[in-house]
């Protein structure tokens, strides 16, 4: 997958930062690149398309954005191969959801060619950020946020889409601990559940931080209504292995229709596994984990893209899952995805974008 045919203007850096790059001491999300992708939304088209140093963005404090929360991003990574070339895992369903948050949040729609070609041009120039120590790769955050200078309750007239780069090492370093949410609720059903909107995230902060403090890394998000089902986790979906089925909640409007969940259903079918996209209930989840028949239980997110889950809460009770080195699915999932996103095997599905 290759695109190029837009005019961006380049701006480079005088002062690159390349230097100062530790690869043996990254941090997820915490170090960023030289450059940054920006295009501005005014008058109903998309203009001033560029690449500029990264930098601080001055706002005038009656910008709607910050009033009235229309802002959405996406997240997507970038590994260097083998062979030298950069690989970005299925770009175009970054941008297409982009889009589809971007029709529920009432903000303008992004031609995906400006959402493909300002992730290469920009990774063109900045790939020498691009970490290769094991276990890394470049975090990618495309991003649209409201520019009107206005206090009203109304959709903005404009808007500006950025993309910015993050060398980055694993988010999670262990297997974690999950707690079932069955108090607050991360969304309700009509709600902006299934966009990647910033306010999505604002509002799981407080509960997630309830969690932690009780010695747990994650929460499971279970329905609004009833607090009876499994919807997802805080920053992945979620899945579960019951006897010899694959097991994942339907996408419906509370629940992110994540890449990396579609990229594993679709993974696991090609292998014949049983796979089943039904409401699962918090009960059937503990059963088989009292009876021994959850062999495994992990989420999916690009972030981690497997993360084991060790031991799930209820309440006052915790249940241990099996040990990680035995189980056979989720291993065999991850160990094939970081090969694909990496150049080691054939990319059969056509996901990677070679730069």
């Amino acid at each position: 997958m290759t695109v190029k045919t837009l005019d961006i203007l380049v701006q480079r850096s005088t002062n690159p930062r390349i230097e100062t790059l530790d690869q043996n001491n990254l941090q997820f999300g915490k170090v960023f690149s030289d450059h940054m992708f920006v295009a501005d939304y005014k008058d109903g088209q998309w203009d001033n398309l560029k690449i500029m140093p990264y930098g601080s963005l001055e706002f005038d404090p009656a910008n709607s954005m910050m009033h009235y929360g229309q802002s959405i991003f996406e997240g997507l990574k970038a590994f260097r191969a083998e062979d030298g070339r950069v690989l970005v895992f299925r770009p175009d369903m970054n941008a297409k959801r982009l889009n589809t948050s971007a029709e529920r949040m009432c903000m303008a729609q992004l031609p995906e060619e400006i959402f493909l070609e300002g992730l290469q041009a920009l990774l063109e120039i900045d790939k020498d950020w691009i970490p290769t120590t094991p276990g890394s790769s470049m975090y990618i955050r495309p991003f649209m946020f409201a520019t009107d200078n206005f206090l009203g309750v109304r959709p903005s007239e404009t808007y500006r889409f950025m993309i910015i780069a993050s060398p980055s090492g694993s988010y999670y370093s262990k297997p974690v601990n999950v707690k079932i949410e069955t108090t607050y609720s991360r969304a309700a059903m009509g709600g902006t559940g299934s966009a990647k909107a910033a306010g999505n995230y604002a509002a799981a902060l407080y509960p997630a931080k309830l969690a932690q403090e009780e010695g747990f890394d994650q929460l499971i998000w279970t329905d609004a209504k009833e607090h009876k089902y499994i919807e997802e986790a805080g920053t992945m979906n979620v899945m579960f292995v019951i006897g010899d089925q694959l097991i994942t909640s339907p996408l419906t409007s509370t629940i992110l229709p994540g890449v990396t969940r579609d990229s594993v259903l679709t993974l696991a079918k090609s292998w014949g596994v049983d796979v089943v996209e039904r409401a699962i209930s918090v009960d059937e989840v503990i059963e088989a984990a009292t009876k021994g028949t959850l062999k495994e239980a992990f989420g999916v997110g690009t972030a981690a893209t497997i993360a084991h889950i060790n031991s799930i809460g209820l309440e006052d009770d915790k249940y241990v899952l099996p040990a990680i080195e035995s189980r056979e699915l989720s291993n065999r999932i991850y160990n094939y995805m970081e090969d694909l996103k990496r150049g080691r095997i054939e990319d059969s599905f056509g996901w990677n974008m070679s730069i």
